[in-house]
Parts: structure tokens; C-alpha cells; sequence
């Protein structure tokens, strides 16, 4: 954790920046059946689709939602639809009542089932990976378990990675004796510049083994040219480990594209599975580079490098419901939509005077989140004092962010079932907190 952010805990800052309840408010009824999405006209691109309203006015429908705040932190996980959350509270009901006699005689084939349609859907074969609680897990078991450095050895990370990456890549040195470095990636941030920062390092330290890619940064949501990187470190003999938890899902990819051979996802977020889902990707013929867990037979089966214990087997059956849902509305018609919102009140912040917009015009580099702050207050305390004044007075929760080499920030993600006047009223309330 940040000392900073530590420091504020103690302090009691974050509880008070961030009040646990914001009034009850109404939510559509969980147990109302959601109508059926309408189908996509034929030919329509999803660039077109993103501004239909009564398409994702259905899509919304979808989903239960408070109103008692305006809901801009649609990237710690993702909220079930209707469809999967009835779909997990049947499998719920079903492994309670049957316990052991289910647990041990058909969760082995049918997590199997749920492991082939996550391979499916992520564009590897399913010797390919293996479901974990999240990204956080997955990466650790590959960060951690990664044996190829020799002491002395150079591992790399930057600001835009995710704290918990961070300290499991500075473990290393412990652990293998490597040589940790970091970098700060360049702000205002652009396409050519991000990339020769890498390659700045990649030159800066011969002895490089090793490097932590994020995908999409949880801080500023800047999309990283991850193939491109990859491949120039693929020429140098490096290897990449890529933290796609913010990416798969919400970009039109599949893992392939990222030209890596590990990977860590998420699929309780943008896929919107229930919480404790998520997969480690290790390419064929890789798995041996990874350590076995805590003592695990050592061979080729990726299974042997995550040891999760007793899971939460509903999720794990609830995740192909997920899938199905999150195919039927289409990855690309997901895209359009969310980068359409986000650039709704990115475009309307960069035209007010005291509010410092991190979010790049480059649509290779955008993704659903984007960063603000208030010119000039860069600390962690500006950014939680900003947060709860956007609670407090304007009924709108958007989460302060850490970390960066340029100071804190405020971030902002909508979700596939956030409607336009939301942004709205966000741009709004910038324009008055800008005045003072």
C-alpha cells in the first residue's frame, strides 16, 4: 500500500472522504424478469449502435441499479445482469442443497465446462489457462512463480501498474535476487512516447529479463500499446507478463492480440460474472518457466500453478451465463459504447478552466476510464477532498487514484448501463467545483 494512502487511513480520511451510505434510494426490483435485448439492425457498425439510445436503454434494463448516487465506479467489478444473477442464485441454491455429493461427483466436469467456455471466449485453447479468483491471483502466481531470473537479473514495472503487482514484482528480489527497476510513464501521454519509454529501458538495462505490462491502467485508464512492446521485447529476449484485468472485456481483443505469453484477467468485471472469477493465461509450452504452486507435481498441466482451495463454486458455474450475455451484446458494440460515454464528459472537462483532464484524444489509447483533477492539487489528500466534495454536493461518486509519477487524481468509469445524463451532470459539477 502507499504510505501515503496508509497514512490516510490512519488518519481516518479515506472513511470520512468516502461515507459508506448516500441515502437509500430504489433500484428496479431484482426479482422482475429483464426484457429480451432487441436485435442489432443488420449492417449497423457499433460505432452507430453507440448512440442508440433505445438499444441501450434495453441493455440497461438488464441490470439493477440504485439512483441514490451517480454510480461512476463501474471499474471495481462489474455488476451481474438480471440473467446471471438469477443464474447465480440458482447454482447457489442447488450446491447448497447438494453439498459434497455435487461438490466431488459433477463440479469437477462442469468447471471443466465453464474452463472451455472462458478459453473460448478469451481466444486460447483451454490447456491455456486456468480460472483463478481474479487478476490479483493470477498475477501473483506468475509474477511470484516466474523462474527464469538468474540473481542479478532486471525486472521492470511503472506507475500505471497495479499496486499489488508492484509489490509482488519488488518481491522478486527477494525471491530471486533480481535487480527491480521502474519507470514513470509520460504525462500528457501519447502513442510514441509511452512506447520509447520502454524502449528507453529496455536499452537502459541490458541484463532486463523481465516486465509488468498493464493492459489498461486502473489510475488514468490510458490503453499501453502492449503488442507492440511486446514484440520489441520478444527481440531483445524479454519476457512479458500482462495485466489485462481492465482490458479483456472491454476492448475488442482477445489474448493472442497481446502477443504475450502470460497473462492475468479478470472476468467479474467487465464481463460481468459474479465476484471471484477471473484466469491465468500461460501460452503451450511456457508452463514449465512457471513454478508449480507450494509443492505441486511439476509437468505441463497449468492447473498444478494455482492451488485456489475450496472456490466459490456458483461463480464458477454462473461464468458461462456471463459469457453468453457479454457475446450477445458484442465486445465492439461494448466498446463504442463505453468510449462514447467516456468522451462525453472527457470533451465537456477539457473546456473548463481549473480541471486537468488525464485522458488522451488518441483512440489507441482510450479506453471506459479517464482521470481528472484540479490544477495544481496533486496530493492524495486533494484528490480524496475532491471526491467526497463530489458525493457531498453533487451526489456523484467517483474514486480518488494514487500512484502516478504526476500526483493523485479522481477517476471516472462509466458502465454499459450508464445513461448519457450522468456524464452530464458530472461535467456539470466540474464546472462549479472549478469556480470554487
Amino acid at each position: 500500500m502507499n504510505p501515503q494512502r496508509r497514512a490516510l487511513l490512519r488518519a481516518g480520511t479515506l472513511a470520512a472522504a468516502l461515507p459508506l451510505t448516500v441515502g437509500a434510494g430504489s433500484a428496479a426490483a431484482a426479482s422482475g424478469l429483464a426484457p429480451p435485448l432487441p436485435a442489432v439492425p443488420a449492417g449497423t457498425s457499433p460505432e452507430a449502435l453507440a448512440s442508440n439510445q433505445a438499444y441501450w436503454q434495453a441493455v440497461a434494463a438488464q441490470y439493477d441499479t440504485a439512483d441514490a448516487i451517480v454510480q461512476l465506479d463501474n471499474a471495481y467489478w462489474g455488476s451481474m445482469a438480471r440473467p446471471v444473477l438469477r443464474h447465480y442464485e440458482q447454482q447457489l441454491a442447488m450446491v447448497n442443497r447438494d453439498n459434497a455429493w455435487y461438490a466431488r461427483m459433477r463440479f469437477p466436469a462442469d468447471v471443466e465446462a465453464a474452463r472451455a467456455a472462458a478459453a473460448r471466449a478469451l481466444g486460447v485453447a483451454i490447456d491455456e489457462i486456468v480460472l483463478t479468483r481474479g487478476a490479483t491471483e493470477a498475477l501473483q502466481v506468475l509474477i511470484a512463480g516466474y523462474n527464469r531470473l538468474q540473481p542479478g537479473d532486471a525486472v521492470l514495472y511503472a506507475d500505471i501498474d497495479y499496486d499489488n503487482m508492484i509489490t509482488v514484482t519488488r518481491w522478486l528480489q527477494q525471491r530471486r535476487g533480481a535487480q527491480v527497476v521502474h519507470i514513470d510513464m509520460p504525462e500528457p501521454f501519447t502513442h510514441d512516447n509511452v512506447v520509447a519509454a520502454y524502449v528507453a529501458a529496455m536499452e537502459r538495462h541490458p541484463t532486463l529479463k523481465l516486465m509488468l505490462l498493464t493492459h489498461v491502467n486502473h489510475r488514468n485508464g490510458m490503453v499501453l500499446p502492449v503488442a507492440e512492446i511486446s514484440r520489441l521485447a520478444r527481440a531483445r529476449g524479454i519476457d512479458v507478463i500482462v495485466d489485462t484485468a481492465h482490458g479483456f472485456g472491454q476492448l475488442d481483443m482477445t489474448i493472442p492480440d497481446l502477443q504475450a505469453d502470460f497473462a492475468g484477467i479478470n472476468l467479474h468485471k467487465w464481463i460481468g460474472a459474479p465476484v471471484g472469477v477471473g484466469a491465468a493465461y500461460i501460452k503451450r509450452g511456457r508452463v514449465a518457466d512457471i513454478d508449480p504452486w507450494l509443492g505441486e507435481k511439476a509437468g505441463d498441466d497449468i492447473r498444478t500453478r494455482v492451488h485456489t482451495g475450496t472456490v466459490n463454486f456458483a461463480a464458477y458455474l454462473s461464468l458461462p451465463a456471463a459469457l453468453d450475455l457479454h457475446a450477445q451484446i458484442g465486445v465492439a458494440n461494448k466498446q463504442a459504447r463505453l468510449r462514447l460515454l467516456r468522451n462525453r464528459w472527457v470533451e465537456a472537462a477539457h473546456g473548463i478552466d481549473g480541471i486537468e483532464v488525464l485522458a488522451s484524444s488518441d483512440p489507441r489509447l482510450t479506453s471506459a476510464i479517464a482521470s481528472f483533477r484540479l490544477k495544481g492539487k496533486t496530493s492524495v489528500a486533494d484528490s480524496y477532498a475532491l471526491s467526497k466534495k463530489l458525493v457531498r454536493e453533487h451526489g456523484i461518486f467517483a474514486v480518488p487514484r494514487d500512484g502516478l509519477a504526476s500526483g493523485a487524481c479522481v477517476r471516472v468509469t462509466p458502465g454499459i448501463f450508464t445513461p448519457e445524463s450522468h456524464l452530464d451532470r458530472l461535467a456539470d459539477a466540474l464546472r462549479k467545483v472549478a469556480k470554487g
